[in-house]
């Protein structure tokens, strides 16, 4: 086999011999499974990569059958620890030879995921807005009727219904535009992120003394455009809905972790971005239910019995409003949300 081609490739490729030892690759190999050639030459490749199938058995089914075999968004973990999603193809060439393909599917799916976030964020205002419209004009005629009332009222004591009407009726009016969220950012300027943090940490450090909050933050991280008091906002409804559940659970030592990274030529949805501000929050709760996963950014739904359901959805929207998104990864132990927000500045 020539390689010279087959180098300059995005799509990993290796040839391995009849006992699964790594003969070569090009660099998009060495660059996927963090190895360089040099060191694992003529090295068993089962070892070096692990994953929920044993690809020993797959590369030894294709070498014994001379038949190729293709796995689907296989999960793999390579030597440094780090896991991927991958789609792969063995060929044997003959008996002692086989070229194994192998194309990455993490950034795909995340893609995939983040615009399918984006859609339903999208369908969820386009539905909230419609609800608002419907449910605030009876709301400001009941109230009007209810002041109406209240004047031609003579009896003080008759007076004191009308004005539980009135301040129920402001109290579902507040509810509905806090579902609501902001439309629009009323700033769009430079500010520094970890400024943000910082108030969002005095503020949890005050309401829940017991709990830890750690800080490790990127210094060199350029300022993000956009409205301070919003990202404070979002910022603090993530941060808080966290330490309120390991609170609640008893989490022993309940630590949150906040920390900014900046990512470059980092895509959101179907945008590519030169560099994006990751921030994100890390706590080691006790999970968030599978059931939630899917649901976690839409309007009313909570996990706890005393939450309203709206913090994540606005925290998203405001998000939204920056041109960027939240991410959610959870397990038992470890809960990661990552505010993604891209650092150039956008015309809004």
């Amino acid at each position: 086999m020539t390689p010279g081609i087959i180098e300059h490739l995005t799509t990993a490729v290796l040839l391995l011999d009849g006992e699964l030892r790594i003969s070569w690759m090009n660099p998009a190999a060495e660059s996927l499974l963090a190895i360089s050639l040099s060191r694992v030459q003529d090295q068993p490749l089962p070892p070096l990569v692990a994953g929920e199938e044993d690809i020993a058995e797959v590369l030894s089914k294709a070498r014994d059958a001379l038949h190729p075999y293709t796995q689907r968004e296989a999960r793999l973990v390579v030597g440094g620890g780090e896991a991927l999603t991958v789609d792969y193809t063995v060929t044997p060439l003959s008996a002692d030879e086989l070229l194994l393909e192998m194309e990455p599917r993490d950034r795909l799916l995340r893609i995939s995921r983040e615009e399918a976030l984006q859609t339903r964020q999208e369908t969820i205002k386009v539905l909230a807005r419609g609800l608002a419209h419907e449910v605030k004009n009876p709301l400001g005629g009941i109230r009007g009727a209810a002041q109406l009332l209240e004047r031609d009222l003579g009896d003080p004591g008759l007076k004191e219904f009308t004005r539980i009407i009135i301040e129920e009726v402001d109290r579902l009016r507040d509810l509905v535009d806090s579902m609501l969220g902001p439309n629009r950012i009323s700033r769009n300027e430079p500010l520094n992120v970890h400024r943000v943090l910082e108030r969002v940490r005095s503020l949890l450090l005050v309401e829940q003394p017991g709990v830890t909050i750690e800080r490790d933050y990127d210094p060199s991280l350029p300022d993000v455009h956009g409205d301070e008091s919003q990202l404070i906002q979002a910022v603090l409804n993530v941060a808080r809905n966290a330490v309120e559940a390991m609170v609640e659970s008893d989490t022993p030592a309940p630590t949150l972790t906040l920390r900014t990274r900046a990512r470059r030529q980092f895509t959101l949805g179907a945008c590519r971005h030169r560099l994006v501000c990751d921030l994100s929050l890390t706590d080691n709760g006790p999970g968030i239910p599978e059931e939630l996963r899917d649901t976690l950014f839409y309007p009313m739904v909570s996990g706890r019995a005393e939450g309203s359901g709206l913090g994540l959805s606005i925290a998203q929207s405001i998000l939204h409003q920056h041109h960027g998104l939240i991410e959610c990864d959870s397990q038992p132990g470890c809960t990661e949300f990552r505010l993604l927000i891209p650092l150039e500045k956008r015309d809004d």
